[in-house]
């Protein structure tokens, strides 16, 4: 997982009035994460229900689409959850578990395009809604997803007051947080380092995508 996926948004949510909020994982226990560890999660299997379900990114996401017992924990819990959310790709996640057909959503824009065979729609969007599916882009727009959940479930008033607490005020050094903005060099450096992961989750989409269509 990649940590700021989910730190991001649980610094907002942990602080949200009235909210109560589980961290879960398939199996429970100790969840290693770029070079932490997040202690004593619940296991899925444990958690009766929830009123929203956020699932974060990482280098493993789609380790995880193929997951058959982690899938099928999501779809249950989904299924009375009032909002249905990710962030990065947490989405593509949320894709194979079939969550996502005919919506719009959002991912890290090197992997966007992995969304259309699970039948969504990529947007470019930094939040995108679509009905009660709320995704964000890539890993720091979790924060901005953050806002964007709070102000509907809590109120744009909790939203601002946890903003200007947490001094979210981005003023980033560089122009290079997105590929349309980035310098050309920076840009094909980048892609260069993805090229290797990109071969196999390529092949983990498809492969992800052809049990979803089996199953339905």
């Amino acid at each position: 997982m990649t940590q700021l996926d989910f730190t991001g948004p649980h610094q907002f949510f942990i602080r949200a009035p009235g909210c109560e909020v589980i961290v879960a994982s398939r199996d429970g226990g100790d969840v290693p994460s770029d070079g932490l560890v997040f202690a004593r999660t619940a296991r899925l299997a444990d958690v009766p229900g929830c009123d929203l379900l956020c699932v974060p990114g990482g280098t493993n996401a789609l380790d995880a689409a193929l997951d058959d017992g982690f899938i099928s924990e999501l779809r249950r819990l989904a299924a009375d959850a009032r909002y249905i959310t990710s962030v990065c790709t947490g989405s593509l996640i949320l894709g194979a578990a079939g969550l996502l057909r005919g919506r719009r959503a959002a991912c890290h824009w090197a992997w966007r395009d992995l969304l259309k065979p699970f039948g969504a729609i990529p947007d470019d969007g930094r939040v995108v809604r679509d009905g009660n599916v709320i995704t964000g882009g890539g890993v720091t727009a979790g924060i901005d997803f953050a806002l964007v959940v709070l102000a509907e479930i809590a109120g744009p008033q909790v939203a601002q007051t946890l903003q200007l607490g947490f001094e979210y005020a981005p003023a980033p050094p560089f122009e290079a947080g997105r590929p349309e903005h980035a310098p050309p060099d920076i840009l094909a450096a980048c892609r260069q380092g993805l090229a290797r992961l990109a071969a196999t989750r390529e092949a983990q989409t498809r492969e992800a995508a052809s049990r979803l269509a089996t199953q339905h």
